[in-house]
């Protein structure tokens, strides 16, 4: 998708602190963090959200799911604990509209999320 910042920014058109990359997937610091750590991973294949995706699709979510516990291993938070979110529409928060999940640490969440 030509106009869309996360697709630019997968491209390298804009820049971005990346801390991850593989073929599937790109990770970066997300600019208005919500917490210590505050990551967001985006599919490099282009989703608008959740519901753009096919019952043949299960295998990116699961990759996602892959790395972000592989980060939080690595960073030394995953013990602590961490949450990811994916929202899904303007009224869920989703204000990007290009799959991504936010992998969130470093304080303590509460529940019922926001």
């Amino acid at each position: 998708m030509e106009d869309c910042l996360f697709c630019r920014i997968i491209k390298g058109d804009i820049p971005a602190k990346k801390v991850f990359e593989d073929d599937r997937v790109v990770v970066i610091e997300d600019i208005g963090p919500k917490a210590p750590v505050h990551l967001l991973v985006i599919p490099r294949r282009h989703f608008v959200n959740s519901l753009d995706m096919e019952p043949g699709d299960c295998d990116v979510v699961g990759h996602v799911f892959e790395v972000a516990a592989a980060i939080a291993r690595d960073k030394g938070f995953a013990d602590k604990g961490f949450r990811i979110v994916n929202n899904n529409n303007a009224g869920a928060g989703q204000s990007v509209f290009h799959i991504h999940f936010h992998l969130l640490a470093g304080r303590e969440f509460n529940w019922p999320p926001g």
